[in-house]
């Protein structure tokens, strides 16, 4: 097994240099949000971390939606083999 292909994340080691890449653009900005002038629509916007708060509850609306949605169009695991399975029991029973 030494050909065994190895990927980018199977070393643990550049899995640690995106998530320490990840949590110092999430510092960076976070600093940035003290320096830079935003021109705000409404009051709120202006609260320390606003963005970050809002797009985390509008990612988790998006996983919870789609959990309610898959509920509601969900299909039997062989909904499709039943199909082919008709198909195939019709065609064996063909009079001719």
């Amino acid at each position: 097994m030494a050909d065994k292909k190895r990927y980018l994340f199977d070393n643990p080691r550049n899995v640690k240099v995106v998530l320490y890449t990840l949590y110092g653009s999430c510092g960076l900005l976070l600093l940035l949000d003290f320096v830079i002038h935003r021109h705000l629509s409404h009051h709120w916007e202006g609260l320390l971390g606003f963005y970050s708060i809002y797009g985390f509850i509008g990612c988790t609306a998006i996983v919870l939606g789609s959990k309610l949605l898959r509920r509601m169009v969900r299909r039997a695991e062989d909904y499709y083999e039943r199909d082919e399975l008709a198909q195939r029991q019709g065609e064996d029973h063909v009079d001719e």
